[in-house]
């Protein structure tokens, strides 16, 4: 007589976070891979956050870290810029800067989200910062 197993996706969901590591790797992940979860750690960053902003999967960012030895220039570009490190920098040819950044703020998260809306809400969002910052002053002017 076979026993049969049914688990909920509530028991599922309880049982597994997003905390919890996969299997632990055979081998050491290769140094760009190494330098990648460092710099995202060090921004506060999770595999799924840096995913989502890079928008690309999960999977494609636990290769990165695990597995790829050399990685896509374009996939270089865009890591660089969200991680605000450079290329040089992942790819260990210029040494890491000591200054620990620390997250984006939350300013410049919101603004990040922004450039994606459509162009007549970019313009609501720039003109209401632009009021804001002429009105509170720090020397500031509108473009014209």
């Amino acid at each position: 007589m076979q026993a049969k197993f049914h688990l909920s996706n509530d028991f599922m969901t309880l049982a597994y976070n997003a905390d919890m590591a996969g299997r632990p790797p055979k081998t050491a992940a290769p140094p760009f891979g190494q330098r990648l979860a460092m710099f995202r750690k060090a921004r506060g960053l999770t595999q799924p956050q840096l995913a989502q902003q890079l928008r690309v999967s999960l999977q494609t960012i636990a290769f990165y870290e695990r597995y790829a030895k050399n990685p896509s220039v374009n996939f270089l570009k865009q890591v660089a810029k969200v991680l605000n490190v450079s290329a040089d920098e992942l790819l260990d040819l210029k040494p890491v800067s000591t200054a620990k950044p620390g997250p984006p703020s939350k300013l410049e998260r919101l603004v990040e989200q922004a450039v994606h809306l459509p162009r007549s809400q970019q313009q609501k969002v720039t003109a209401l910062l632009e009021a804001f910052v002429a009105q509170h002053g720090n020397g500031y002017k509108q473009a014209a």
